[in-house]
């Protein structure tokens, strides 16, 4: 407060003070932040005299609210559940084990998930703002949080809608039969038929992703040029997201009926069809069958604690912004539990199907190989190499099944134990086919499975670029008055410009160089601060308090426990294993060599290393350049700051008692003693309940008597 208001002479003298409440107010800067339930320790239901339940600031201050609770149900789980949930969660279930994957992956969702996931839907709905404008209210010094947040945000999107872009191309080519990943491309020299030497040394599907689709460079150095069919595809993309964000959430709610409805119903009819194969029994089995020895691997630990940490977005500030236009008193605790279990099912459906489609496809293989190896046996005995005593005699050749040859090679490999490796026969075990990687296109041999799958992907990248817009442009209308079309159009077309990187002939490697490195690290530093910012600095008990006045209810002691110990002691584990994971990695990238038809590592160069790096170093630089000039006073800390919106209705609820007697208001009673309007707010006591909880004023130490009654810096 500027040092000439009477307000701050009073303090100095005894002189009457004559101004009224509203000129007082007036003298206050803007705040960013408004005044809650919770900070003015209001119990849910209960109002001021002749007040609406939700407070009036809330009805007026125009910020934009979700239609319904559905349309905001639907925006964090087109969030949370993008291409991650169907592509990389089955895959890394199928590099790890599958049951022994899973098992670390639900135990991690109970303990981080779905607790740092409720606490990022509180603060955003308890304080409605952005990721800036929440963490600055939180602790000033660590305001940084939005920052970096927003900056992780910037980096993911601009390559995540290439993998968008990527899928908009698919989806175009699906409409044609056959699929043109289907064959290899054939050549003629003259009347000669040749097939295309680099597809024929890797794949149809892979000739395809690398020659047609990329036209990739052999290294990162060799730009190679714009592809133009990439480039137009990533603007398709940026077009969609644009036109589903330029309204703000009263687009993108609308959008969120379709793109993440429309996912389940593709994902529903790959189970029924997977389901219907031959040997999905037995891919399925493999999925639930945990393998011990793989839980005990810190590795499959580090990777689910990865994916449970992105497949909820925490981190990004999209929960948070989500959050923020949910009115005060929204039962945020089950939607936390809902949303995370609705991601956990929506892996769980997806990996069932890939798993159905590997266990068909393991035993065509697998069929493939007892036929391959049974002629190599008929040779052997015709030839006189193997004897026909070997045979067992209930065993035919012409209906040879796979439980039939493994008896054989079991024979075969006992007897002939010397001599035979120089054989050549393969177990065919089913085993080890069901342990190999796969292609999931390799299956899409109909166009309109393909179409069907390229538009799902779509629309689950669509979903999560919305959140991700979200959580920039929140914050910046938070905190600027620009109109949300103008600032959309500018943000679509900035990171188109941006995007260029990614869509150059070595495009791939920026984007896998993106993903390594600009959001791990960073995000997961974003996170531990949110939780020690809200458990250790403003104060676990204060905060459950806070629920409970805004819910109505006291949240369970586990998430006292969780944000208070488990979360940050795991969250630190994982800051520390990916360290040491970059430490002892080489840092590079797999190039494609057109030779070979096939991908070899290759070192990141001196420029791309520290390119690398500087991904790193300014997605995390806002967190200590704020922490230090908000220490040293150098600019404001923003936390004396209330919005517009906050002052109207301060002004209004103070009103009444102006006129009803503004003189004993003002001068006859010190601020302190001056009645206050709010009912008296309750001590919280603990998660036992047993020891009162005493509230410990963070805030600067000259406040005006509406601070000190139930203001939000009160409570900081």
């Amino acid at each position: 407060m500027p040092k000439n208001t009477k307000v701050t002479q009073q303090e100095h003298s005894n002189e009457p003070v004559t101004e009224s409440v509203a000129d007082l107010l007036s003298l206050e800067h803007p705040m960013d932040y408004k005044s809650s339930q919770m900070s003015m320790g209001l119990s849910p239901g209960s109002t001021l005299p002749g007040k609406s339940l939700l407070p009036e600031q809330d009805l007026e201050d125009g910020r934009p609210a979700w239609n319904n609770k559905l349309e905001y149900i639907l925006a964090q789980v087109g969030f949370s559940v993008g291409l991650g949930n169907v592509w990389r969660f089955p895959y890394l279930c199928q590099k790890n084990g599958g049951g022994a994957y899973l098992v670390p992956y639900f135990i991690l969702l109970l303990l981080i998930g779905i607790p740092l996931f409720f606490l990022e839907l509180a603060v955003g709905q308890r304080i409605r703002r952005g990721s800036i404008g929440v963490w600055n209210y939180v602790y000033p010094r660590l305001g940084g949080i939005g920052v970096s947040s927003l900056m992780v945000c910037g980096f993911v999107g601009l390559y995540y809608n290439v993998i968008i872009g990527w899928s908009i191309f698919y989806f175009f080519q699906s409409f044609q039969y056959p699929l043109p990943w289907a064959e290899c491309p054939i050549t003629r020299n003259g009347s000669q038929a040749i097939v295309e030497p680099e597809c024929e040394k890797s794949s149809a599907t892979t000739y395809f992703w690398y020659r047609e689709t990329l036209n990739i460079t052999s290294t990162i150095d060799d730009t190679g040029g714009l592809n133009w069919k990439m480039t137009l595809s990533l603007l398709v993309a940026w077009i969609l997201v644009c036109l589903a964000v330029i309204k703000g959430i009263q687009s993108s709610g609308k959008v969120m009926y379709f793109s993440s409805l429309f996912p389940y119903v593709v994902l529903f009819c790959f189970l029924v069809r997977g389901l219907l194969l031959k040997g999905a029994v037995d891919g399925i089995a493999h999925m639930f069958t945990p393998k011990l020895e793989k839980m005990l691997e810190p590795q499959v630990w580090r990777e689910a604690a990865t994916q449970v940490f992105f497949a909820l977005g925490l981190g990004f500030g999209g929960v948070i912004a989500f959050s923020s236009y949910n009115k005060r008193d929204n039962n945020c605790h089950f939607d936390a539990a809902l949303v995370s279990i609705i991601n956990f099912v929506t892996s769980i459906l997806a990996t069932l199907v890939v798993f159905a489609v590997l266990g068909f496809k393991a035993n065509v293989m697998n069929e493939k190989c007892v036929v391959e190896n049974a002629e190599k046996i008929l040779g052997y005995l015709n030839s006189g190499v193997l004897s026909r005593e070997l045979i067992p005699p209930h065993i035919n050749f012409s209906h040879l099944s796979a439980q039939d040859y493994s008896e054989m090679y079991g024979v075969i490999q006992t007897v002939k134990e010397d001599n035979f490796a120089q054989l050549g026969l393969d177990p065919c075990a089913l085993e080890d086919e069901l342990n190999k990687v796969f292609n999931l296109m390799t299956v899409f041999v109909l166009p309109f499975w393909s179409v069907m799958f390229f538009f799902m992907l779509i629309n689950l990248g669509l979903g999560s670029m919305i959140g991700t817009m979200t959580g920039i442009t929140t914050p910046i209308l938070d905190a600027f008055k620009v109109r949300k079309e103008i600032l959309c159009v500018v943000c679509c077309v900035i990171a188109f410009l941006l995007g260029l990187l990614f869509v150059q002939r070595s495009g791939n490697y920026f984007v896998t160089m993106f993903d390594d490195y600009s959001a791990g690290l960073p995000l997961t530093v974003v996170v531990i601060l949110e939780n020690i910012s809200v458990a250790w600095i403003y104060g676990t008990k204060r905060f459950m308090q806070d629920l409970e006045d805004m819910l109505g209810f006291r949240p369970y002691a586990f998430y006292f426990y969780m944000w208070k110990y488990v979360s940050p002691a795991i969250l630190v584990v994982l800051i520390a294993a990916t360290v040491i994971e970059m430490a002892i990695s080489p840092a590079g990238y797999n190039a494609w060599v057109e030779a070979e038809g096939s991908e070899r590592f290759h070192s990141y160069p001196p420029w791309a290393l520290a390119m690398a790096y500087a991904l790193i170093v300014v997605a995390m630089l806002p967190l200590p350049i704020i922490f230090i000039v908000r220490h040293f006073n150098l600019i404001s800390d923003g936390s004396n700051k209330l919005s517009v919106s906050y002052r109207k209705g301060m002004m209004k609820d103070i009103s009444n008692l102006e006129e009803q007697d503004e003189q004993r208001f003002i001068l006859n009673k010190n601020p302190s003693e001056a009645p206050s309007p709010m009912p008296p707010h309750r001590a919280y006591l603990g998660p036992g309940g047993t020891q009162e909880m005493t509230n410990t004023n963070y805030g600067t130490s000259t406040k005006t008597g509406y601070q000190n009654i139930g203001s939000p810096e009160s409570e900081l």
